[in-house]
């Protein structure tokens, strides 16, 4: 067990909920007085038997770790119910011991009247005695100034109070909303409202502080020269941001004592004699960060703030020479000269935190604005990772993942967080891909794929997911929604995929030279995106229309992406130069699909000199092939390699601010920049992690092959009458399940495996879909009984005797040669199904999917066995892949041997093109009738039973 107290100051006399927040909800905390013993969350573990998913499964299961939550108050102790997570049990105690004691948390805006009565106080309290001594880090600010000097001792800048104070903030929200999107209207809210305490503060007609009247008490000014008794000095590290585009961003030291107002500081590097003149942006980064743009004000937006605001004009813009650089950067205006710097007072400390703010940094910064931006940050990868196009699936995926880096974009952005919401959908059998409808009725359809004709229901239980997404603005304006066409069996990966559509689109904006606003529309429509136009271009395109041909470096690779949009590799050495590939070929190739690793390191290098910067290291890159996760000249050349060989290029294609944001000395770029200067590479496979067999079968097919391989068996069960059918080596029971979508004549299914674990996810999915069956009247399956048996498919077993067919879908080459050999021989020898059906794939055509490029008709005639000698096995986990001449001669012999007849067929190619089918399957048929008497002689291994449902006990 392990306490979790949480305390801060609240009303009395009763605790106070304060919210927790995370990204799409708050968790409500009790928090007691200061005055009071702090309340105390007591977080256990909770053991308890679990409730199985599927009644009557013989496999013990595990159960999920859970937690309880004691919350002790000295009003009262309240226990939560038991959750998965810590933080929902928390909430849940914390919940109940607000309805217990009667606790009201809906939150009430004041009105704009009680909101400036309310700002008038709060900044009376701002300079109260009590306040300068607190920790807050507007107290810092006061504290530093009263250190001045002559008639600035005291003096606070009002940008100080309008962008440290929290409270003041939201307050002057509630007076006018607009202060959302310009924060400057809260100095003028501040002006107006300290203009009411005229005899407790004073003001400077033409510049922006206000200063206490009254001195503070001697005790407070003695305690804070102890403080700061010291005369250390401090070096901070800073970007200079100049207004005019021409001039390069470069670093500024800023040079602080411990008796200087570092604000002073800033303004002597903008070219003024104090901060009074000094504005503050919102922080940039992360809420707790201490990063800001430090800027000044024209004399005009002073006397405006200082004249025409009491007379009730609010709409006030700063006026000057606007810097776009820094404004696309705030996502506020921002005027003239601008210092970009990490520091300021904090809570934690009543020293000055500080943290150096580099060149390198700042164009980070700049590159996080964009979604390919976040995405090459989260993978420290700038001039070799790319947002990919598709999202396969999690454990292929490389980076922060799509939903991640669409809610890192809305708080860049300063937008809410993105809303997603998913629609079920209830889908028939779903046969998917390229198929003909033709006939029918009330209750099925018939369809014909790949010249099968397959009988399904109309209407089946199977659910897939949608997601939908909504963007909206601070102030709740919608700016664009996502309703993609595409349907998922999982949650995670609609919301995946739906994400990776918005962020891609809004690439695609970022990524433009010159924004063409006219075909947002069009474009956006191909994304199945609709837009908001006013909306979308206020408050997440305006800066970009702003930066076109000033901001490259969020236009990652714009030439690459342009020529390799519809190119062949032929055009590689338009881009790559002077390609050298070393080290001897080991066989161990890239393909479609795969992840290889590479460790890479890229150099800036002046040509004609000997002079060479290294840009950007990593010593192990891993993407997936196929997908745009890599600058694509780089995967080009990584599918030229064999794990151990080490290439070595040039590029002329230069990104300034890419390159920026990854090297660490700046100086040293821009002095290589300025000459005539390329990219080299030098990139080393290090491993190659093949594709899942799944994976390459899908980058071919549609319908995949295994959904092929359910419709042959399907067809063969409707032309045999089969009643009874037994599935060796079930697994995971994925045959079993989508045999339910379908009307046959099926009456009892059974399937065998040595893994428990495959067969407890048999059962659960089984029993969940045939609970939902028999609730509708069992209307959608004919099936009446089903079991699952624990064992090996070598071993006999009476109880899998006799079925009308047996079937056996890409299992024995997972087995060795043998024993794959051994369990033909059982099958038809004692478990003598009228009908087997064996698939298993083709290993000729390995050729094809380990390519990305197929070879042309001569490299298949000159060098088909060396082309077959390079492929590797779909699956790590096979022991052998037959060629069609083997599987031909172990389906003959074996049918001879046992007096059955076979037939061949396939899925996925063709019989007469080559190299056949991808999945090669036997069929054999017995036409004899059962003998009981043969079956006493046999080696009798009892089965367990698993898993067992009859439709007689529900």
């Amino acid at each position: 067990m392990k306490a979790k107290p949480k305390a801060l100051e609240m009303k009395k006399p009763f605790p106070l909920l304060f919210p927790h927040t995370h990204s799409s909800f708050q968790t409500p905390l009790l928090l007691p007085h200061s005055t009071q013993p702090r309340a105390c969350y007591v977080v256990e573990e909770v053991k308890e038997l679990p409730q199985t998913e599927c009644p009557g499964l013989s496999i013990p299961q595990m159960g999920p770790c859970l937690y309880r939550c004691t919350l002790q108050l000295p009003e009262l102790s309240v226990v939560s119910g038991t959750f998965k997570k810590k933080k929902d049990a928390e909430q849940s105690a914390a919940e109940i011991a607000i309805e217990k004691l009667g606790i009201c948390t809906e939150a009430i805006d004041p009105t704009p009247q009680e909101a400036q009565e309310s700002l008038v106080s709060r900044i009376a309290y701002i300079f109260s005695e009590k306040f300068v001594v607190c920790d807050h880090p507007l107290s810092g600010h006061i504290r530093a100034t009263l250190l001045r000097k002559g008639d600035l001792c005291g003096s606070i800048p009002i940008s100080v109070i309008a962008f440290y104070d929290a409270k003041l903030f939201s307050l002057c929200k509630c007076i006018n909303p607009e202060v959302e999107s310009n924060p400057f209207l809260v100095i003028s809210y501040i002006m107006n409202a300290t203009a009411n305490l005229h005899q407790f503060l004073a003001t400077s007609e033409r510049h922006l502080w206000i200063r206490r009247l009254s001195p503070y008490p001697q005790d407070i000014i003695e305690s804070l020269m102890k403080e700061n008794g010291s005369q250390e000095c401090i070096q901070v590290t800073a970007v200079h941001i100049p207004s005019s585009v021409e001039q390069s961003i470069e670093a500024v030291t800023l040079h602080i004592s411990s008796r200087e107002y570092y604000l002073d500081i800033i303004a002597y590097e903008l070219g003024f004699e104090d901060a009074s003149n000094v504005l503050i942006s919102r922080n940039l980064g992360k809420a707790s960060s201490e990063t800001r743009l430090f800027f000044t004000a024209s004399k005009s937006y002073l006397l405006d703030l200082s004249s025409k605001f009491p007379n009730g004009k609010e709409t006030l813009y700063l006026k000057g020479s606007l810097n776009v650089r820094a404004s696309y950067f705030a996502g506020q205006d921002i005027t003239g000269d601008a210092i970009l710097a990490s520091i300021g007072y904090t809570r934690k400390s009543r020293d000055l935190f500080y943290e150096d703010v580099t060149v390198r940094l700042y164009y980070r910064m700049l590159l996080g604005k964009t979604p390919g931006g976040i995405y090459k940050l989260s993978r420290e990868a700038m001039l070799a990772s790319e947002l990919p196009s598709r999202f396969t699936s999690r454990a292929n995926w490389r980076g922060s993942l799509p939903r991640d880096i669409l809610c890192m974009f809305c708080r860049q952005h300063r937008l809410s967080e993105p809303l997603f919401s998913f629609h079920p959908i209830k889908t028939t059998s779903g046969l998917s891909g390229s198929c003909l409808k033709v006939a029918e009725s009330d209750e099925n359809v018939i369809e014909c794929v790949n010249g099968v004709s397959v009988t399904s229901p109309k209407h089946s239980d199977s659910e897939l997911f949608k997601c939908e997404i909504k963007l909206l603005s601070r102030c709740g304006d919608l700016i664009l929604s996502c309703s993609p066409k595409d349907c998922y069996k999982k949650q995670n990966d609609a919301i995946q995929n739906a994400s990776l559509k918005v962020l891609s689109w809004l690439n695609m904006c970022f990524r433009s030279m010159i924004l063409p606003f006219e075909q947002l529309y069009e474009t956006a429509d191909n994304f199945n995106i609709q837009i908001y136009f006013k909306n979308i271009i206020r408050d997440i395109l305006a800066g970009q229309s702003t930066h076109n041909g000033q901001l490259n470096g969020i236009q990652c690779n714009n030439l690459v992406e342009s020529i390799y949009m519809n190119s062949s590799c032929d055009m590689l050495g338009n881009i790559v130069h002077s390609l050298k590939i070393e080290g001897p070929y080991s066989g161990v190739c890239p393909s479609n699909g795969s992840l290889p690793c590479i460790r890479y390191s890229v150099s800036l290098a002046v040509e004609g000199e000997n002079l060479k910067e290294v840009i950007e290291v990593c010593d192990e890159f891993e993407f997936e092939v196929g997908i745009g996760a890599v600058v694509s000249y780089v995967e080009d050349v990584v599918m030229q390699m064999s794990v151990g060989q080490c290439a070595y290029f040039s590029s002329n294609l230069l990104t300034t601010e890419l390159i920026f944001a990854s090297a660490g000395d700046s100086v040293k770029m821009l002095a290589s920049l300025s000459s005539n200067c390329c990219m080299e590479y030098e990139i080393s496979l290090i491993r190659v992690a093949e594709p899942p067999e799944e994976r390459m079968e899908q980058a071919l097919f549609s319908p995949p092959l295994s959904k092929q391989r359910v419709e042959f068996a399907v067809q063969q069960i409707l032309e045999s009458h089969a009643t009874t059918l037994i599935d060796f080596g079930c697994g995971s029971g994925s045959l079993l399940e989508a045999l339910l979508n379908y009307p046959t004549s099926l009456k009892k299914m059974a399937g065998v495996d040595i893994s428990q674990k495959g067969l407890s996810r048999a059962a659960k999915v089984l029993n969940s879909k045939l609970v939902t069956n028999s609730d509708a009247g069992g209307q959608l399956t004919s099936i009446k009984s089903v079991i699952l048996y624990e064992g090996s498919i070598t071993n006999f077993g009476s109880q899998l005797h006799g079925f009308d067919i047996g079937t056996c879908l890409e299992v024995i080459e997972h087995m060795d040669e043998d024993q794959a050999c051994l369990f033909g021989d059982v099958a038809l020898s004692s478990f003598r199904p009228r009908i087997l059906i064996v698939s298993t794939p083709n290993f000729e055509y390995n050729v094809v999917l380990q390519k990305s490029n197929p070879p042309t008709q001569e490299q298949e005639e000159s060098d088909e066995k060396t082309l077959l000698q390079s492929c590797k096995f779909r699956n790590h986990d096979h022991k052998f892949e037959w060629t069609r001449e083997q599987f031909t001669q172990w389906a003959c012999d074996l049918a001879a041997r046992h007096n059955y007849n076979v037939e061949f067929s396939g899925v996925g190619g063709s019989a007469d093109v080559e190299p056949g089918y991808a999945s090669q399957i036997a069929v054999f048929k017995r036409d004899w009738k059962l003998e009981d008497d043969v079956l006493k002689h046999a080696d009798e291994h009892h089965y367990s039973i698993i898993w067992e449902w009859n439709s007689k006990k529900e």
